[in-house]
């Protein structure tokens, strides 16, 4: 199996690019955006043209939502002309797309858990271009498979965890959002999703093509998130202090960007289709000396 990794210095991509190193049966490319601008369409379709993958992981994106809100253009040129540069050169050497998305597709609004084939509705430059993407991605490509995940984390770059651990080495009270709920999702168990699914592919899975959910179970508010991350942080000695965690409203934190209220995925569809689990974010918390670090 030959695999094509862009954004391979993200959270997902850095993760893919360890899973990887350790498998057998397997030549990959990783590119990070030095190595490769997706926005550039020849780039794209020499790189995919030369290498031939069988399967393609668009790891990359925009994802800096508060920033989208003024980096219009660069969020579309990123989230949804990458892609779609992508998904023309994996259609035209023949191979299958597997490409990232967002519960920032949605409106944020549904009673209960998202569906795949439920209605979207983003309320932002990021939630509408990371949908431009997915639609451009599935015109281009007839073999792809569309990944929306929510609150992702990791060991890697700027996330909530390293946020939460980093405010603690300064402060002991905090104030969190308590009225947005989702599924915390870790990059490492996205990777092993997505390369549970390259494999599937290459053995002749011809069925399971467009769109799944794929987060973390069980949905917890991020005020919840939190008290667990310290939780955690204080019995494995990563926090010597307690930390205060107050409940606030979304409307007490204004940010640019609307937040989903509801983040919540269902991940049926995925399990059924592929046999994988929702990700264990309790879990991929027992080792918070890596986040520390």
């Amino acid at each position: 199996m030959k695999l094509l990794i862009t954004g391979s210095l993200g959270q997902v991509g850095r993760c893919l690019v360890e899973q990887l190193s350790s498998m057998t049966g397997v030549e990959f490319l990783a590119l990070d955006r030095e190595e490769l601008d997706i926005t550039d369409e020849a780039a794209v379709s020499a790189v995919v043209t030369s290498f031939s993958p069988d399967v393609i992981i668009n790891a990359a994106a925009h994802t800096a939502v508060d920033k989208a809100e003024e980096e219009i253009a660069l969020s579309y040129a990123i989230n949804r002309d990458g892609p779609a540069n992508l998904a023309k050169a994996a259609d035209k050497v023949g191979a299958a797309m597997l490409h990232i998305s967002t519960d920032y597709v949605f409106a944020g609004n549904k009673d209960g858990e998202y569906v795949e084939s439920d209605e979207t509705g983003p309320q932002g430059v990021y939630g509408e271009s990371k949908l431009a993407g997915e639609i451009t991605v599935a015109q281009a490509c007839e073999r792809h498979i569309i990944l929306r995940t929510a609150w992702v984390f990791s060991e890697h770059g700027g996330n909530f965890v390293k946020s939460m651990l980093r405010l603690a080495q300064s402060r002991d009270t905090l104030g969190i959002v308590a009225d947005q709920f989702g599924g915390p999702t870790y990059a490492g168990d996205i990777a092993k999703a997505l390369l549970h699914i390259a494999v599937a592919i290459t053995k002749g899975n011809n069925k399971g093509f467009g769109i799944y959910h794929y987060s973390g179970m069980p949905h917890v508010s991020w005020y919840d998130f939190a008290n667990t991350i310290f939780a955690e942080a204080k019995q494995q000695g990563v926090l010597t202090t307690e930390m205060t965690v107050n409940p606030i409203a979304t409307f007490d934190y204004p940010t640019p960007a609307k937040r989903p209220a509801n983040s919540k995925l269902n991940n049926e569809k995925i399990f059924t289709q592929f046999g994988i689990h929702p990700s264990d974010w309790q879990l991929a918390l027992k080792n918070l000396k890596d986040y520390a670090s």
